[in-house]
């Protein structure tokens, strides 16, 4: 991990990479966008004093650059056939230029490097690749996409994968990164539908992961067993955790259930009453799991050994900002539901 002036760097050329490959007019600028926002990710992964880090960027740097060779190859060929300034492309192009994008965003069934390169992250790098590094592969899709038999597949695949992967986990990092494959189906869902929805979508779920990650960085957790085993100074620090998690698992009244609400009525409205009902059950099962830990860490298994004094001090700053994003993702369904009553 690079010292705080080089991270600080490395993090605006981050996002400046993906300004770039939204913001551009052509498939090239879009790649070399892309490029930088790799290239900049690729040092945030690594650290010389880990070899987990180590191995889980080397394995996200070979994804990475397969799919970025496959686009350029596939952008070429667009050159050559049809127009480099023209996102308009007919159905097989699309498919085909999606697919190395799918994989940038580990959409199912491009998945599979997902979850190893995520257990040996630390928990601010898994923030990042939920999130932003998701950002500019699925702009680029939004140009493309449409409702056919391939994106269809790709999101039933993506939201079965994505509920039914993390029921036999006992990481955080795995749960995690299966629940972002079943939200990434969902935010496919709500790119067919208009950009302006996902766009809320896609900013309400890094919201939410962004505080769950705070909140088990906090907790100082990495598998479902340790949630158990907590004193009284981190009663709180758990309560915003499994909160969060139901939160970002689309449990009503909390704030993630909000973006999920709104893409149910878009499908409905545009006759996708069956899928509606597939991606609604998978997401219960993600639910299921989610309510498991916690109902079993709230009520049945609560034991509070005395051994365990491990005591999160000076960190009065983490908490704060920790505990601020938790009561966001709590009462903003609320403040929203009054706005909309209001309105």
């Amino acid at each position: 991990m690079p010292n705080n002036s080089t991270k600080i760097l490395l993090l605006i050329t981050l996002v400046g990479g993906v300004l770039v490959s939204v913001s551009s007019n052509s498939w090239l600028g879009a790649w070399i966008g892309l490029e930088i926002n790799l290239m900049s990710f690729i040092p945030l992964m690594s650290n010389i004093k880990n070899m987990y880090n180590t191995e889980a960027s080397l394995k996200y740097f070979i994804i990475q650059v397969l799919a970025s060779a496959t686009l350029l190859f596939l952008v070429t060929m667009k050159t050559l056939t049809e127009d480099l300034f023209s996102f308009d492309s007919n159905l097989y192009t699309s498919m085909i230029i999606c697919t190395p994008l799918l994989l940038k965003s580990g959409a199912a069934p491009l998945h599979w490097w997902f979850p190893g390169v995520m257990e040996g992250l630390s928990w601010e790098n898994c923030a990042l690749l939920m999130t932003v590094q998701k950002a500019a592969p699925l702009m680029l899709m939004s140009y493309l996409i449409e409702i056919n038999a391939f994106t269809l597949s790709i999101i039933l695949l993506s939201t079965i994968v994505g509920s039914i992967g993390g029921l036999n986990q006992t990481s955080m990092r795995k749960i995690l990164t299966y629940s972002s494959i079943n939200h990434t189906g969902w935010m496919l869902i709500a790119l067919t539908t208009s950009e302006n929805l996902w766009l809320v979508y896609f900013t309400i779920y890094s919201m939410l992961a962004l505080t769950v990650v705070s909140a088990i960085k906090l907790s100082g957790v990495s598998f479902i067993n340790q949630t158990m085993m907590t004193n009284k100074e981190t009663t709180l620090m758990k309560f915003m955790m499994f909160t969060s998690l139901l939160s970002l698992g689309g449990l009503p009244p909390f704030l993630g259930f909000l973006p999920k609400w709104i893409v149910i009525q878009a499908m409905i409205t545009n006759n996708m009453a069956p899928l509606a009902t597939v991606v609604v059950v998978t997401s219960l099962i993600t639910l299921y799991y989610y309510l498991k830990i916690s109902y079993s860490s709230f009520m049945i298994l609560n034991t509070e050994p005395k051994w365990n004094l491990k005591f999160h001090k000076n960190k009065s700053t983490k908490n704060m900002s920790a505990l601020a994003l938790s009561t966001i993702s709590l009462t903003g369904m609320a403040a929203c539901s009054i706005i909309s009553n209001i309105n």
